[in-house]
């Protein structure tokens, strides 16, 4: 029974990071991570159902009891009509989902399988290289093919840290994942800037297992790497959180400053607990378009009408308001609950490379989720599925794997 488990996860996560990834924007097909995550929770569903005994992890049954609470306290509020909270709420339980569910199916990948999936990546990467490389010389190269220039970076990402899972975590394979990751600067994103850098600390500081150990010098040395990762990334974070808009050509954007903006007052008149679900700042509150943005004067702002909501779900921190400060404290909670398990496994083998992963995913996520909502996104989707893969390796005991009866 695990051996199929483990055989159906292996496609699907293929499947995901081939065609929820890489090729998402390529083909157009919107709903390839929707349908992956109805794939992983229906093989969830099933081992569960196969188990001797319901033993689900503690923290996704606390996950289900906040999203149930939050749907109640929508619908409670008449955030916006039922069709835009039950769509938002699914989007936003999507990225949970993934990491729950994996982490508690617990696959492995023999060795083979990990081969493979490492040569895959290689393949991938090729592929890609040229689309980088012809761009620099003809620019617009990678929006032509790839659609947007983020698109491509994420892809990049998500191979080179497939690569680097899959991989023996030797020095070799360190220099190759940093290698494969650079042809993503020619992207031109400064939230990729921002990761790269990320990327080049943790693998070449964090090789040597001491530098793991929380003391002053490690604490000065990541805030100095804190602090060049805000440098590099600071284009953005002077877009969104400076005075307004620098250039004509950052025009489009305003409709992000404008939601952070709103976002803020948001927290304050909704406090604690937010507007609600399909209320601000996401897909549903645009598509069911929500009344908060008429009720803070903000429904005529380019991107944010009710004619034109193309901007309105472009960035993620914004609709944290949705949540209010609770939802907030939960986010990040959520984030020091993977990092503290990673470095239990640390602790435990003194092995750099799932903190190390861990880490890089999670700052990945972070800084992506300044000017795009990859959190919700397919790149999201895929990131949080990959985080329960390499958790999954070293699991407590409070969420011990599913047993299942049939052997």
């Amino acid at each position: 029974m695990q051996t199929f488990l483990d055989n159906i996860l292996y496609k699907l996560f293929i499947f995901t990071i081939t065609f929820g990834v890489i090729f998402h924007d390529v083909i157009g097909f919107k709903s390839i991570d929707e349908i992956c995550g109805l794939c992983l929770f229906i093989i969830f569903l099933f081992s569960l159902f196969q188990s001797k005994d319901w033993n689900i992890n503690k923290v996704f049954l606390f996950t289900l009891f906040v999203f149930s609470f939050y749907l109640c306290y929508s619908l409670w509020i008449s955030s916006n009509s039922k069709k835009g909270i039950l769509m938002d709420l699914v989007i936003q339980m999507k990225p949970y989902l993934a990491f729950f569910c994996m982490y508690q199916l617990k696959p492995k990948f023999s060795d083979s399988l990990r081969l493979l999936l490492k040569q895959l990546m290689l393949l991938f990467w090729f592929i890609l290289l040229p689309i980088g490389l012809i761009d620099i010389i003809i620019p617009h190269t990678i929006s032509a093919i790839m659609v947007h220039p983020t698109y491509f970076a994420g892809a990049i990402t998500a191979i080179s840290l497939t690569y680097l899972y899959a991989s023996d975590y030797t020095k070799k394979d360190k220099i190759i994942f940093l290698a494969m990751l650079t042809i993503g600067l020619v992207s031109g994103r400064s939230k990729f800037y921002g990761f790269y850098a990320l990327s080049t600390f943790v693998i070449l500081y964090f090789e040597n297992p001491n530098n793991l150990k929380l003391n002053i010098k490690n604490i000065s040395i990541l805030t100095c790497t804190t602090a060049i990762i805000i440098f590099v990334a600071r284009e953005k974070l002077m877009l969104y959180f400076g005075q307004g808009i620098m250039n004509e050509e950052e025009g489009a954007s305003i409709a992000r400053f404008v939601l952070y903006a709103t976002s803020l007052n948001i927290f304050i008149d909704y406090f604690p607990f937010g507007c609600g679900l399909g209320s601000f700042a996401t897909h549903a509150s645009g598509y069911y378009y929500s009344p908060i943005y008429a009720q803070y004067g903000i429904d005529q702002v380019w991107g944010i009408s009710k004619n034109d909501w193309s901007f309105i779900a472009d960035t993620y921190y914004p609709s944290l308001a949705q949540f209010g400060i609770i939802g907030v404290v939960l986010f990040i909670s959520f984030w020091f609950y993977l990092l503290r398990k990673s470095y239990k496994i640390f602790s435990e083998t003194q092995e750099t490379k799932v903190f190390a992963l861990v880490l890089l995913i999670t700052g990945y996520c972070l800084i992506e989720n300044i000017a795009d909502a990859s959190f919700t996104s397919n790149r999201g989707f895929f990131m949080l599925m990959f985080l329960g893969l390499i958790l999954s390796n070293k699991i407590g005991p409070e969420a011990k794997t599913i047993q299942p009866v049939i052997k």
